[in-house]
């Protein structure tokens, strides 16, 4: 009775392991995350790049369950048709009103501290002029997060920082950007976030190009997606960011964006 009751069992649970193979396997360490947003004024680092007018971007992101990860991200901005006007003339012909950004990075934790590291170079498409320091930047960063705060240091390794040139031409790699972020989950899909950072140019000898900057604003999950509505400002001064109407693009300002992940 017991060897006739035990045969029908054993193709069961070759069948039932068999059953289980496509699931293991579909656990991948890779993954691959796709993202759009639309904003009211693009804003980085408390200027804005789009002086003032709306922006459309996308990206994709891959990550690897080691920590490994990597991205692109594109959108429109309008302050490189501003740039190196006078004597030199427009730093770009043709320029595309683009930027792309391309980053890398390795992301772990020790405890209950995140930490990141990772490479970003910014890059505006165009023709360049010779003469001209090119706004196109690479930086290196490094980041920690405990519970809602995210410290954050940017460094420039590129010869220039977003075209900037010091004193006598010099370069200005080594230019670096200090950042505090949180946030906090106020439940129901909405919460709140705050940021302050400091800008540092090198060789700004005058003292026109370094700036500080800060923001706040809310957060909600509306299911499709996620409003941010922020207010930001910044102390740079206009000789050194007004455009050509001779506005302050790091004034303040009250935007609103929609972001989705999928």
């Amino acid at each position: 009775m017991k060897k006739s009751h035990a045969t029908p069992f054993r193709p069961l649970i070759l069948i039932a392991a068999l059953s289980a193979l496509p699931a293991l396997a579909a656990e991948s360490p890779h993954s691959v995350a796709f993202n759009v947003g639309v904003t009211s004024d693009y804003i980085f680092r408390g200027v804005t790049q789009t002086q003032h007018d709306p922006a459309i971007s996308g990206g994709v992101d891959y990550s690897h369950t080691s920590g490994f990860y990597a991205g692109v991200w594109l959108s429109n901005q309008k302050w490189v048709e501003t740039y190196g006007t006078g004597t030199a003339g427009d730093a770009y012909k043709n320029n595309s009103n683009l930027e792309l950004d391309l980053y890398g990075g390795y992301k772990g934790a020790v405890g209950d501290v995140g930490y990141d590291v990772g490479l970003i170079h910014y890059y505006y498409p165009g023709d360049k002029i010779a003469g001209v320091a090119t706004p196109d930047t690479t930086e290196v960063y490094v980041a920690g997060t405990w519970k809602m705060l995210t410290l954050k240091y940017s460094h420039v390794v590129s010869d220039y920082f977003i075209g900037w040139t010091g004193a006598a031409n010099a370069k200005t790699s080594g230019s670096n950007y200090l950042e505090l972020n949180a946030t906090h989950d106020l439940g129901n899909g909405w919460g709140l976030l705050g940021h302050i950072g400091h800008q540092k140019v090198k060789h700004d000898d005058f003292n026109l190009a370094s700036y500080s900057d800060w923001n706040v604003g809310v957060t909600k999950d509306v299911g499709f997606g996620t409003v941010t509505a922020a207010y930001s400002d910044t102390n740079a001064k206009t000789a050194a960011y007004g455009n050509w109407d001779g506005e302050n693009v790091g004034k303040g300002v009250f935007a609103v964006s929609f972001s989705k992940t999928f």
